[in-house]
């Protein structure tokens, strides 16, 4: 099975390449449509700002090729930033517009909680999901079992569709979106190849629906 990593300039490459090489995939990273096409699936890694990303990505145009493969119902995961970016818009630094294909907003964290004490941004650490449903690549979690991940992120996704969030967990009295999907595109908030087991449950289970699809082409 083959996976394709975007690479854009920016992001964690190496460690969500190793953690797929672990999971038995082939993995190309690359910005070259022509090796895109051939991939079963993708990963949209990201670190670092919003703005920059965007730029980068409208600038190889892959912008255009992520909405292509959502169109073509191929599945995508998107991590932490790559996440992040597949909302409307953001105002990380300055107002930014985003590929859109999840409804919401990226929005810096509140910076005190209600009892007006200051809050430790980015947000570093981990924190247990909190399911809400179960997509059917995840029919077998166990809810009984830890399902803490880890995080590092300054920005959040607000003003969600409630149907598109499909695990969150809280940071400073704070809602976060943690795991969404729409269709055959995922978003995960937290490092999935930095978060122990359970990551790597989620990032299996992942890998398992991306072969499913490809068997069935």
């Amino acid at each position: 099975m083959k996976i394709g990593v975007i690479d854009y300039g920016m992001g964690n490459l190496y460690s969500v390449e190793q953690a797929l090489f672990r999971l038995g995939c082939e993995v190309s990273i690359t910005a070259d449509p022509n090796i895109l096409d051939q991939m079963d699936g993708y990963v949209l890694p990201g670190v670092g700002a919003f703005p920059d990303a965007m730029n980068r990505l409208r600038e190889s145009e892959m912008d255009l090729y992520i909405k292509q493969i959502e169109k073509n119902n191929k599945p995508l995961l998107g991590i932490c930033l790559g996440m992040q970016l597949l909302y409307e818009d953001s105002t990380e630094n300055r107002w930014t517009e985003g590929l859109g294909i999840l409804t919401g907003h990226i929005q810096k964290f509140e910076e005190l909680d209600a009892q007006q004490n200051q809050i430790r941004i980015p947000h570093m650490g981990w924190n247990p999901l909190s399911f809400t449903h179960q997509p059917t690549w995840l029919q077998d979690l166990d809810k009984e079992d830890s399902t803490h991940v880890y995080f590092v992120h300054s920005y959040l996704a607000q003003k969600t569709l409630q149907k598109e969030v499909v695990a969150s967990s809280t940071y400073a009295g704070q809602f976060v979106p943690g795991l969404v999907q729409k269709g055959s595109i995922t978003g995960m908030q937290f490092h999935p190849e930095k978060s122990g087991p359970f990551g790597k449950y989620l990032l299996t289970k992942w890998v398992g629906q991306v072969n499913e699809r490809s068997g069935q082409k």
